[in-house]
């Protein structure tokens, strides 16, 4: 699903200009160390993405006015990946600070729309057998059609509206908004969705999902997806064992782990390309769509530079944050119990040879990201 353009940017539609296909583009007044620093893209990544986004809005907005496109989706990508504008390039561009919140909203709508061809989750039965195979590869569980988390976003909250301020507040200490995101083995998100308040709970998230109502009533098959704690087990949700009592139990859960942990180099690599969604500036409950936007337009740019193999950033301190545990009150049915332990049985009560125990590697992330 993409949000449509916020009612409020038909007013600034008329900034943009669509130039000529041979007409010089702003990129080739910076060399190719001077683009990575202001974008954490390289050029031919830049290049793909600014004609990408020139054929949307090549749908949406007139021609011939103030701004080219190459402008627009400068001045956006920069504060993607540093979280504020940077003075000097928009000093280039012949911009000033008050231009850049249309702007930013304006190509971020455009780029959330580009998820339904970037971010895609696998739907025919070769897609879903070369995920499932690549996952299995990687930790031994077989059937696993992706890894699902709902990491926390940092936002500013005013204080003084305290009704909103409460809903968004996270139990880890800080307001937030939660967003719902699948990804394979390699890193690649093969969905994202919704943008609430940080207090919900990732199994509410979960439930009143589109990706989670089709998944759950069986519309992709007898496939899993990995979860954590803030999940409950199901039929197709598969969490690891509260407290394992025996090997196979133990050896489940070190297969789990490993997998899970990919989510959370994914997201690492996410946060430190963009460092916008370290922290998102301010929200409010009913106004949520542009966050989502952002989020969703960082998902889609992550899977592009994966594609043209886009180095990662060094690893830093910047922290991932996991999504609101559920309360522990509702019941896990039996027969969600019994399906996970069923693949308990299957795959990890055999003995280990010097082959298994899950070992695999994942070509297109970096190796230090996996905890």
């Amino acid at each position: 699903m993409a949000y449509p353009l916020p009612m409020m940017l038909v007013a600034y539609e008329a900034l943009i200009d669509f130039e000529d296909e041979e007409a010089p583009s702003c990129f080739d007044d910076f060399d190719d160390e001077s683009l990575f620093s202001l974008f954490h893209l390289t050029r031919p990544c830049l290049m793909f993405i600014a004609d990408s986004i020139r054929v949307r809005m090549k749908n949406v907005s007139p021609k011939n006015n103030q701004f080219s496109v190459d402008t627009l989706v400068m001045v956006t990508l920069n504060y993607y990946a540093h979280g504020i504008s940077s003075a000097s390039l928009l000093t280039k561009l012949g911009l000033s600070h008050t231009h850049c919140p249309a702007i930013i909203s304006l190509v971020s709508g455009t780029i959330s729309g580009m998820a339904d061809k970037f971010v895609t989750f696998p739907e025919t039965e070769e897609a879903k057998a070369i995920v499932a195979s690549n996952i299995n590869a990687v930790c031994g569980i077989p059937s696993v059609l992706g890894i699902l988390a709902s990491p926390h976003f940092r936002v500013r909250v005013s204080p003084y509206e305290k009704d909103d301020y409460r809903t968004f507040f996270s139990p880890l200490g800080y307001t937030a908004v939660v967003s719902q995101i699948i990804c394979d083995s390699d890193g690649n998100i093969l969905c994202v969705e919704k943008c609430e308040v940080g207090s919900t709970s990732e199994q509410e998230m979960w439930a009143s999902s589109f990706k989670g109502k089709e998944v759950e009533e069986g519309f992709y098959g007898p496939y899993w997806l990995i979860a954590g704690k803030g999940y409950l087990q199901s039929k197709h949700v598969l969490t690891s064992v509260t407290d394992p009592s025996n090997d196979p139990e133990v050896r489940f859960n070190e297969a789990h782990a490993k997998i899970l942990g990919i989510m959370w180099a994914t997201l690492s690599c996410l946060m430190r390309r963009f460092k916008v969604l370290q922290q998102l500036g301010f929200a409010k409950k009913s106004c949520l769509d542009q966050k989502a936007n952002i989020i969703r337009a960082c998902c889609v740019l992550h899977n592009i530079a994966k594609k043209f193999s886009v180095p990662s950033l060094p690893v830093g301190s910047e922290p991932v944050y996991p999504g609101k545990q559920h309360s522990g009150t509702v019941e896990v049915s039996d027969e969600a119990l019994s399906a996970r332990q069923a693949v308990i049985n299957k795959v990890f009560s055999a003995p280990l040879s010097s082959n298994e125990n899950g070992e695999g590697s994942v070509s297109s992330m970096d190796k230090e990201d996996v905890k």
